[in-house]
């Protein structure tokens, strides 16, 4: 059993892809005519040109509408294709679930033959995100033990080059900064679900820092002390897409 076939029920519901998060991977991914998308979940962000999906949880696959790339349950570290069979391998917010970052990032380089795409994130700037520095440390501690940090991700790939993914204000998918302007998000149980540091923290350790949240929206405290957020349209919250050219 993977982690989304508990965490991932509801996955459908509310991570769906961002338009303008979905064009910076487009353009990343421009002149790949065949793409393999590794821990391919529910399909956010699979781009048309996608001949694979990789997905190691039956619950996402279900997930998957019809229209979807054809998926097979397998992992990044055992991937079922031939070394050199498609141009691009994608991973979006998906390493760090990986069991063997090294076997996973080698996998990729393999079958992939010009280019390697991953969305992920930076830890040392998400800390820093009001959620988690002011509200909910113990999912700060989560994230922190998920995290790929992005100097060890980036010594796997030679010549990595690194694009900040700012948030917009009115994100659609759900990931765990999305809602950095729209606070009263974090309250909603199925939102939660579908964040991987809120869903992997024990309810117990969330419950003191949510009831402060939920008491901070009703007395006006957290637009008090947020305002400077409020007329912000994006805000760096950490995300990055790490691109690499293979060697031909």
């Amino acid at each position: 059993m993977t982690v989304y076939d508990t965490t991932g029920r509801t996955y459908s519901r509310t991570r769906h892809p961002d338009p303008r998060i979905t064009n910076t991977i487009a353009t990343a991914l421009r002149g790949m005519r065949t793409i393999v998308n590794i821990g391919a979940g529910t399909g956010s962000y699979e781009p048309s040109r996608t001949v694979l999906a990789v997905e190691p949880s039956l619950v996402m696959i279900a997930q998957r509408p019809v229209s979807a790339a054809p998926a097979v349950r397998a992992t990044a570290e055992h991937l079922p294709l031939r070394t050199d069979s498609v141009d691009a391998a994608l991973a979006v917010l998906t390493i760090h679930h990986w069991t063997d970052l090294e076997r996973g990032i080698a996998e990729m380089t393999r079958v992939a033959r010009h280019r390697v795409a991953i969305l992920t994130w930076d830890h040392q700037v998400y800390r820093q995100f009001w959620l988690v520095r002011d509200y909910l440390p113990a999912a700060a501690d989560t994230d922190g033990k998920l995290a790929v940090a992005l100097p060890r991700l980036t010594a796997l790939l030679k010549n990595a080059e690194i694009q900040p993914i700012p948030v917009p204000h009115d994100c659609v998918d759900g990931f765990g900064g999305a809602y950095w302007r729209r606070p009263e998000a974090y309250l909603d149980e199925t939102v939660q679900a579908g964040m991987s540091m809120l869903a992997l923290t024990p309810k117990p350790l969330l419950r003191p820092g949510l009831s402060r949240l939920r008491q901070d929206l009703a007395t006006g405290e957290w637009h008090s002390r947020y305002a400077d957020l409020l007329d912000r349209p994006e805000l760096d919250l950490g995300y990055r897409l790490v691109t690499a050219d293979l060697p031909s």
